[in-house]
């Protein structure tokens, strides 16, 4: 979630794993077929090693107030992160606090690299010094709900999952993050939640679709589709994958099918949408998941 070429491709639905294969004849001579819904991982954008160096460059040289360097911290934290090096944002962020104490947006990213390393204690204490300070920053109601789930905290991780959806109604992230919190507790409560939000969706949003596919309205073969059609380039086309595969893979959770769902989180993760939610939650589904099967394996002997 972050708020294409068209290639020659037919889809189908793998056995085992909701992959695509193209079946049509031989292609032409000098013509390469590649499966859409396999797309190329991104590679870490030029722009944004340079933008790293400069504002690196600005932070040795220059003398700034507090304020100011604790925004190029802030920024370098979040190129950090939207290549993969969590280790080096989540640094930049501790910085950027030190230096400007009320500094909401810091708290959250720390909360979350607090979440993805397992300190939910930490992580809550981020997220909720970031609402001290903003108390409609939007996004740390999600990212502590994410945490609160994690942690075990089913109930308070859905009140921060609705009041996420309060603040835009017609995201469709929005009602499948809160969907995601209440199967916790109920799948079918849960259902019902999700179909009531449907109608309230923002139409346009290509995500509408995924809600249709929880729902049973279409097929996964068909959402596959959806995902790559009229994509704009292969960073878009990678984008959309990167979320259709981790919500397959908790949709495939859900039905009790954990190795496909660690499939397409595997898959999630291969597409280097480091930026994107679904790609940086994927890796904990993935372990989450794999605990998961050898408890219950320990449980049935």
């Amino acid at each position: 979630m972050k708020l294409n070429l068209r290639l020659v491709a037919a889809l189908c639905l793998c056995t085992g794993l909701a992959a695509c294969q193209s079946t049509p004849a031989a292609p032409a001579a000098g013509v390469l077929v590649e499966h859409q819904a396999q797309p190329e991982p991104l590679e870490i954008p030029l722009q944004t090693e340079i933008a790293i160096a400069r504002i690196s460059e600005i932070i040795s040289s220059a003398k700034l107030a507090p304020a100011d360097l604790a925004r190029l911290y802030y920024d370098r934290g979040v190129l950090y992160t939207s290549v993969g090096l969590y280790a080096l944002g989540r640094l930049d962020m501790t910085r950027a606090v030190k230096l400007k104490p009320d500094f909401a947006d810091a708290y959250n990213f720390i909360g979350i690299h607090q979440t993805l390393t397992a300190d939910f204690d930490q992580a809550f204490e981020s997220f909720d010094t970031a609402l001290e300070f903003n108390q409609n920053y939007q996004f740390a109601y999600l990212n502590r709900g994410i945490a609160l789930m994690y942690d075990g905290k089913n109930e308070l991780a859905v009140a921060d999952f609705v009041k996420f959806q309060q603040f835009e109604p017609t995201d469709p992230y929005r009602a499948l993050w809160r969907f995601i919190g209440e199967s916790n507790q109920s799948q079918e409560l849960a259902l019902k939640a999700l179909k009531a939000s449907k109608a309230t969706l923002d139409q346009k949003q290509w995500a509408v679709q995924i809600v249709a596919f929880y729902l049973g309205e279409i097929t996964e073969q068909q959402l596959i589709a959806v995902a790559t059609e009229q994509t704009e380039s292969p960073q878009q086309l990678a984008e959309r994958l990167c979320e259709l595969y981790f919500y397959l893979a908790k949709w495939h959770a859900l039905q009790n099918q954990p190795t496909r769902a660690a499939d397409y989180l595997k898959m999630a993760l291969s597409t280097n949408v480091y930026e994107f939610i679904e790609h940086r939650y994927a890796r904990i589904e993935l372990n989450r998941l794999r605990a998961e099967v050898v408890e219950r394996g320990s449980a049935e002997h």
